[in-house]
């Protein structure tokens, strides 16, 4: 029950995070969600930040549940997996009629100044998603130049997605996340290119 009760905070936190952001998130929010009293949240978080530090500890150990397999089912080309990945954050840009942002590239936004452990959750959380399309480069390295830097081409990746993301919103219009895409998707196209002429020149 105990782990019940936590789980709707962290739940009802991390909507009204995505909603609404951090700093326009009272705990009184946060009750009225749940319609918990607030002894019920106190027990298991002392004050909103420590709310926020549980948010993001679930967004970095979910990963793989909430984002990562549900975007990759039925999809086993590792350069595919990382469009297909692309392809669910456009869903979602959809969905919301372009209100949607990511919800850790939002809270780094919000949050200039985090406190250290904030921050490192921040980092975590993009270490762990950029660690899953490394996975993926390292899977088709290959199809890709062998001099090709797989840490900083998934930090791209990265950086593709939430710039698309940041955009779309700003212009309720997906075309900028399309536009995103495809120069990535031509990237990634010329990266192969380049790995196959060479590897006939040394055949």
């Amino acid at each position: 029950m105990a782990a019940d009760t936590r789980t709707k905070i962290i739940h009802a936190a991390m909507e009204l995070f995505w909603l609404k952001g951090f700093n326009s998130t009272s705990v009184a929010d946060i009750l009225s969600r749940t319609q918990l009293n607030s002894g019920s949240l106190y027990h298991f978080f002392p004050g909103k930040q420590d709310v926020l530090v549980g948010v993001l500890e679930a967004y970095r150990d979910g990963i793989e549940e909430m984002l990562l397999k549900p975007a990759w089912e039925g999809v086993d080309d590792p350069i595919e997996q990382i469009f297909a990945l692309l392809s669910l954050y456009r869903r979602l840009i959809v969905e919301s009629d372009c209100a949607y942002g990511c919800p850790i590239g939002s809270l780094a936004l919000e949050l200039h100044e985090p406190d250290p452990k904030v921050r490192e959750l921040l980092a975590e959380n993009f270490r762990g998603w950029t660690r899953a399309i490394e996975r993926c480069l390292d899977q088709a390295a290959a199809r890709l130049p062998h001099d090709a830097d797989r840490q900083a081409l998934a930090e791209f990746v990265l950086t593709t997605m939430e710039g698309g993301v940041m955009q779309a919103r700003t212009h309720r219009d997906v075309g900028y996340f399309d536009r995103a895409v495809e120069m990535l998707r031509r990237h990634f196209a010329l990266l192969e290119q380049a790995a196959h002429a060479r590897a006939r020149t040394h055949a």
